[in-house]
């Protein structure tokens, strides 16, 4: 892929998978300077010329979420203010996306605030990988290019378990599991979980045959992992050969790794390196990771070139 008129910019949220991508288009990461001032302000610079570049600014708003929004927000402006023709930003996480409409009175929808932020600073387009929650496209008044993980999974786990059934840890996944249920040709069982508050979740019951069959759990994000290990227990408890997890985003805030770690009933849990992943948690022998950097790539030379990228959104 030419790099003449494109540009790729990395902010710090994700260093190793922006160089992954660099490395799959053969173009290699923009100069510039993203640091901070003495006082903690952000600071950035451009090294490379954008005027009436198509630039990609790959920034994933993960931990510290607020930090690395920033970061993108004045890097945009940078671009903008530097005259470059279209600034796409790359985010295979978009964070505050678990905050999308109004679950309580006088709660904020965040997502859209951040959508609005995004907008506003200038971006012309938006590449993400499995939202929380699709209806976020909706937030933007820019495109929005939705891929999602269950191909990367389903090439993981080809032919690698039997008797399998895909599980949904909750109704709202229903639609994602039952996606990558279809490309293995198993059958589908959801859990039905209650949430009485942000990070805590109790089980009701499983609906479904999972008694003789190996379980994979399929979800958007693993962030305290409370509710994966709640899940695997109850999947073993009603008769499951075994129980791994496929999900796409690893916060994994708090005692989430030594929880996963210590969680007999789960067996293995794979994850995408859409978020870096912490050293202990690559230090657990319980969590694998896959990349999403060509997905990625693919998906940006396909839009670089006004090509249709419509089959890499198939699940």
């Amino acid at each position: 892929m030419s790099n003449g008129d494109i540009l790729l910019f990395s902010g710090n949220s994700n260093p190793h998978l922006a160089l992954r991508i660099s490395e799959n288009l053969g173009i290699p990461l923009g100069r510039a300077l993203v640091g901070q001032f003495s006082d903690g302000e952000t600071r950035v610079e451009l090294h490379d010329n954008v005027r009436g570049k198509d630039v990609y600014l790959l920034q994933s708003t993960s931990a510290p979420t607020n930090h690395h929004i920033m970061e993108v927000l004045i890097m945009i402006d940078a671009c903008k203010r530097a005259s470059a023709a279209n600034i796409t930003l790359v985010a295979p996480y978009f964070g505050y996306a678990r905050q999308e409409r109004k679950s309580a009175p006088r709660t904020p929808i965040t997502a859209k605030l951040v959508a609005g932020l995004l907008e506003n600073a200038g971006i012309c387009r938006l590449l993400t990988l499995e939202l929380h929650n699709s209806a976020i496209q909706g937030f933007f008044n820019v495109p929005v290019d939705h891929l999602f993980a269950n191909p990367i999974f389903a090439e993981h786990f080809a032919n690698k378990i039997e008797s399998l059934v895909v599980v949904s840890p909750d109704a709202g996944g229903v639609e994602r599991s039952r996606a990558l249920a279809k490309l293995f040709g198993c059958g589908l069982a959801i859990i039905d979980k209650r949430r009485p508050r942000p990070n805590e979740s109790s089980i009701s019951h499983i609906i479904g045959e999972v008694a003789g069959k190996n379980c994979l759990i399929v979800d958007d994000i693993v962030d305290t992992g409370g509710s994966l290990v709640n899940a695997a227990v109850a999947l073993r408890e009603a008769g499951s050969l075994s129980v791994s997890g496929a999900i796409t985003h690893a916060v994994l805030s708090g005692e989430a790794i030594s929880r996963i770690a210590n969680a007999s009933a789960l067996h293995e849990l794979i994850v995408t390196d859409s978020v870096p992943l912490a050293p202990q948690a690559e230090a657990c022998g319980k969590i694998k990771q896959v990349s999403i950097a060509r997905l990625m790539s693919e998906a940006i030379k396909r839009i670089h070139h006004h090509d249709s990228i419509s089959s890499l959104f198939n699940t």
